[in-house]
């Protein structure tokens, strides 16, 4: 089997934990609000955290050394966490996704005053049309908008500004702060929220909140394998096979009918997507390689992005 065959396979196997880690949101948010389920699930995610953290080898403290920066992308996260989870309760799998999709063409956006990137006309164009494909699949007047749409949105932009900030920091910050800074954010957020709206939660129940975070660090190790594996511009694009895990969870379980439209918007977004990585791939064209780099998976605060994760999993020599 050829390095990008694996990686490709890999990648599928990680996107299918990941879809089956937002059914599970979805699931639990027909029965309780959904901060709530992000609070148990992040604090059902520090155990599992805290067993890879004990492999940094760098000491030091939680203090971070660029103290705004990373004040900023735990805002990000908590924002991209907390309304992901609002968005997967309350709307129909696809269309999260599709607005979800965005992240690698706003990333485009925000890498150039935050990273310098020059981004020339192939990618400026893969934005707008990557970006009209939201309205396809939102349809102004088609459609009643609901908080969850907008909430999905929200989550795309505070995805795409936290991965960005991850890019610029580089390696200035240790894993265990980049780690540890969101979840104790979103932990406190989520906890002070729950004195405003809290239900009693079964057993089985909580339980299914742990698997979330089992589930969103076990895709990590997958996406990190499979990078690992094969090229990126092979293996990024598998992220979007989601939208395939979405339409059968969403029809299996859910009844959740096939809306032509948001197929169609997700296909122009995904194009545009597929487009900026490939043209990011390419020598002389991108000098950060931001959508990449970010490894297109927005945050959920419950499970660390691989590209961190990775820091703490050296490759076997």
């Amino acid at each position: 089997m050829t390095g990008n065959v694996k990686g490709a396979l890999l990648q599928l196997a990680a996107m299918g934990l990941y879809a089956t880690h937002d059914v599970i949101i979805k699931t639990l948010g027909a029965s309780y609000p959904a901060l709530q389920i992000l609070f148990f699930a992040s604090l059902l995610s520090f155990p599992l955290v805290s067993i890879v953290l004990m492999r940094d080898p760098q000491p030091g403290t939680l203090r971070p050394n660029n103290p705004g920066w990373v004040i900023l992308r735990t805002l990000c996260a908590v924002v991209a966490g907390a309304a992901g989870f609002y968005a997967f309760s309350t709307l129909p799998l696809t269309q999260v996704y599709a607005i979800l999709f965005t992240t690698p063409l706003l990333i485009t956006i925000l890498s150039i005053p935050l990273l310098g990137e020059k981004v020339g006309l192939h990618r400026w164009a893969a934005v707008v049309v990557g970006l009209s494909g939201v309205l396809i699949v939102l349809r102004p007047g088609g459609q009643e908008l609901q908080l969850g749409h907008a909430a999905a949105m929200a989550g795309a932009v505070a995805s795409a500004m936290a991965a960005v900030i991850i890019r610029r920091l580089g390696r200035a910050e240790r894993p265990m702060v980049l780690m540890m800074w969101p979840m104790l954010g979103n932990f406190f957020a989520t906890g002070a929220a729950l004195s405003i709206s809290y239900e009693p939660m079964e057993l089985i129940h909580l339980a299914m909140t742990g698997i979330i975070a089992a589930l969103g660090l076990m895709g990590g190790f997958l996406v990190i394998m499979a990078y690992r594996a094969g090229e990126a511009a092979i293996v990024a694009p598998m992220q979007y096979s989601q939208i395939l895990w979405a339409t059968a969870y969403g029809w299996f379980l859910f009844g959740e009918g096939v809306d032509p439209a948001t197929l169609l918007g997700a296909g122009v977004i995904i194009g545009s997507g597929i487009y900026i990585v490939w043209r990011e791939s390419r020598g002389g064209v991108s000098a950060n390689r931001p959508a990449t780099s970010a490894r297109l998976r927005t945050e959920t605060v419950t499970a660390p992005k691989s590209t961190i994760l990775q820091r703490l999993w050296p490759p076997r020599s």
